[in-house]
């Protein structure tokens, strides 16, 4: 896109609250994915109260529509491992990497698309800025893309999820599987086990928080 920023940073406001960010993101043009997106998609959950902040990758064709994050099939999944590992989503707050839907037409349908290591790098401000406001004391990076770009381009969620490791983001920083690969899943018993792994590790994670 001639003419864009080279990143999100420009679109920040000068003081940060949620509101304030939220309010410039709808704004923002640091990288060509708003111009085929609905909306931006920002983070929602208490900005002061949450302890535990999930990261995905970006919204999906529900959520770029909603305007929030998590509110179609994934975030039904999300919702139950939450429930099972005994975590109110009230009480996190929940965002993606990148906050517009980048898709491909097929049809009627619009195909997620996983963004690429430049739109990443250009979205990173409000990641940075959300967590900026929210202090949380866990973060959790769901799916390999939030994991890259939290912890790095040699972290795998295969090898390391469920994993505690060292970040500047907050005291605990952990990933695991995103709610989307689940659906993915044909088999109903490796759906459940996988279901039954993805709670797990969000319970490691809030376990993190009684120690507190």
């Amino acid at each position: 896109m001639s003419g864009a920023a080279a990143d999100a940073t420009p679109f920040l406001p000068e003081r940060l609250s949620m509101k304030a960010l939220r309010e410039a993101a709808a704004e923002c043009r640091g990288c060509g994915l708003w111009e085929d997106a609905t909306q931006v998609v920002f983070g929602a959950g208490p900005p002061r109260s949450a302890r535990m902040v999930l990261v995905g990758e970006q919204p999906g064709d529900r959520e770029d529509r909603a305007g929030e994050p998590f509110v179609g099939p994934a975030g039904r999944v999300l919702d139950r491992a939450l429930s099972d590992a005994g975590i109110e989503r009230r009480e996190t707050y929940v965002t993606n990497a990148v906050k517009h839907f980048k898709w491909r037409p097929a049809g009627k349908r619009r195909l997620h698309q996983s963004p690429n290591a430049e739109e990443i790098r250009s979205c990173r401000p409000w990641l940075d800025a959300e967590l900026a406001v929210v202090k949380p004391e866990v973060v959790v990076a769901l799916g390999a893309t939030a994991a890259k770009a939290l912890f790095g381009p040699s972290f795998r969620v295969t090898r390391d999820r469920g994993k505690f490791v060292e970040s500047e983001l907050a005291a605990h920083a952990t990933a695991t599987m995103h709610p989307s690969s689940l659906l993915r899943i044909d088999d109903p018993e490796e759906r459940r086990i996988a279901e039954g792994e993805l709670a797990a590790d969000l319970a490691r994670a809030a376990g993190k928080l009684s120690e507190a």
